[in-house]
């Protein structure tokens, strides 16, 4: 009966990859979706692995509804109570790490240890969320009147809107669902339409673990579907807080229509991350920092290197380590083991970066490798070879955010003009320098340095820490999500005076009556 409801959903189209999703799903406790408009396809081939029907703006605003219905009691869920629900998430995400991981290959192309490494994120954020939970701390301040204390707690939020990207699609949603869940929040995610099958997949983990420790399950919603329905979700004034990970003009669309109604946002946008390699660099160390950051992912990361600024004593000898290891790097299938680059998400992505290759070589850029298509996986997919670009400038193209495995090489003489074209570039969140010189690196460090969210020494750009928040300025959004602090953007501030004398002094000595 099971191998006949898949064929049913997957109609004439079923495929060794569609069933192998569809026993992934089954595994993870996830029901089999009713067939829709909604597709979801895999960029290995291209294929559809199966349909579904997506959320009605009816069905948002009802699951937006049970939201804030189930917040009213959630609230007052002692936190350390709370954070047995995130406990048994993570106890069911490392016995399902390795399907959920499948899942995350077969609908986002990742590379099987790329995939794996993004479960055990989930697991790692599960394990913060729950320390944190006897950690909400406030503060005691001195009072200036006598007899009274005066202090600050913090509250639940609210309901929070997650919106998530294609490139992460399970660990962002897990960064903000294991905080907001042990903050008090109750969730209501709406994963890209890109990638519906992971959303189902952990949705369904979340309310079993909800089961399992007797908390509500209805503390987690999910919405899948296009734009109309997270507009829904971020116009809806019962939403306090819109956590959004995606493009800037994604960004600029969710922040004013937020604001107008004087909700909270938490954006994680754009990303041109460089990095700066002085003379004094160990160029070995940097080719395999640089390598990985730019072409993990297939530079479909947030925090991809895509601007390396390199003094121009070692520009050459630095290349050619960087050219080598390209030449090295397995493109094809992630399923197969030794591939170390995946698919391009879909067309879309590869007409970009064919795009930005010409824009770039009309602007007097030379190709050193790469950029071309990896034929042989189907018409419908999209395998490339990472590129390097030597950019005798910062041209419009290079300043801009092309989400696909692209480095531009520029040359430098002073480490200030360096740092002044690092920061040139509209987006702020990750960056790096490598030096052997502790000054270079302080200098890199200091307020007038770096202007992202994340700035590093001797490591590249991506493979950021859940301990750390992980955020950056500029069009990049401001927010932070995961470690840090950041538990504070879930949940609402109260300064409390308390008078614990027979006295009713005025502030600022007034006399009255």
């Amino acid at each position: 009966m099971a191998d006949q409801h898949m064929t049913d959903v997957l109609g004439d189209q079923t495929t060794e990859l569609a069933r192998r999703a569809a026993r992934l799903l089954r595994a993870l406790g996830a029901r089999q979706p009713e067939p829709g408009a909604l597709l979801a396809r895999t960029p290995i081939t291209g294929e559809r692995l199966m349909s579904m029907a997506p959320s009605s703006l009816d069905e948002v605003d009802a699951a937006i509804g049970r939201a804030a219905t189930a917040f009213r009691s959630w609230r007052t869920v002692p936190a350390p109570v709370r954070a047995a629900l995130v406990r048994r998430l993570a106890e069911l995400l490392v016995t399902h790490k390795a399907e959920l991981a499948e899942l995350v290959t077969l609908e986002a192309g990742k590379i099987g240890p790329e995939a794996l490494g993004e479960v055990q994120e989930m697991i790692d954020i599960c394990e913060f969320a729950i320390g944190l939970s006897r950690q909400l701390y406030g503060r005691t301040m001195p009072s200036e009147r006598p007899g009274h204390r005066l202090m600050e707690t913090w509250h639940p939020l609210g309901v929070v809107g997650v919106i998530s990207a294609f490139n992460f699609p399970v660990a962002v949603w897990a960064w903000n669902t294991a905080v907001a869940l042990v903050c008090g929040d109750t969730v209501v995610w709406k994963p890209s339409e890109t990638t519906p099958l992971t959303a189902l997949a952990c949705h369904s983990l979340l309310r079993r673990a909800a089961t399992d420790v007797g908390a509500d399950p209805e503390v987690h919603q999910l919405i899948q579907g296009d734009s109309t329905v997270g507009e829904k979700l971020v116009d809806d004034a019962r939403v306090a807080l819109v956590s959004a990970t995606g493009s800037v003009r994604m960004g600029q669309q969710v922040a004013p229509r937020v604001a107008a109604r004087f909700g909270r946002c938490l954006l994680e946008l754009g990303g041109n991350n460089a990095a700066i390699v002085t003379p004094t660099a160990d160029l070995a160390l940097a080719a395999r920092g640089i390598v990985f950051a730019a072409a993990g992912t297939a530079g479909q990361r947030c925090t991809t290197l895509r601007r390396l600024i390199v003094h121009a004593d070692v520009v050459g000898p630095l290349i050619e380590q960087v050219e080598k290891a390209y030449s090295q790097l397995r493109v094809g299938n992630p399923l197969d083991d030794g591939v170390l680059v995946g698919p391009l998400i879909n067309e879309r992505g590869y007409t970009a970066m064919r795009d930005a290759l010409q824009r770039a070589i009309a602007d007097g850029g030379e190709l050193v490798c790469g950029g071309e298509r990896v034929d042989g996986f189907g018409a419908d997919a999209f395998y490339v070879r990472p590129a390097i670009v030597r950019m005798p400038a910062q041209t419009a193209v290079v300043r801009e955010e092309t989400f696909a495995p692209i480095l531009y090489v520029l040359d430098y003489h002073d480490l200030d003009a360096a740092i002044e074209l690092h920061n040139a570039v509209p987006q702020g969140l990750s960056s790096a320098i490598f030096t052997g010189d502790q000054r270079e690196a302080e200098r890199f460090l200091a307020a007038d340095g770096s202007d992202c969210g994340i700035a590093n020494v001797n490591i590249g750009t991506s493979g950021a820490e859940i301990g750390g928040a992980f955020g950056g300025e500029k069009q990049t959004g401001g927010g932070r999500e995961s470690g840090s602090d950041s538990w504070k953007a879930y949940m609402r501030r109260a300064t409390n005076t308390v008078n614990y004398s027979a006295e009713l002094p005025l502030a600022q000595g007034i006399q009255f009556g």
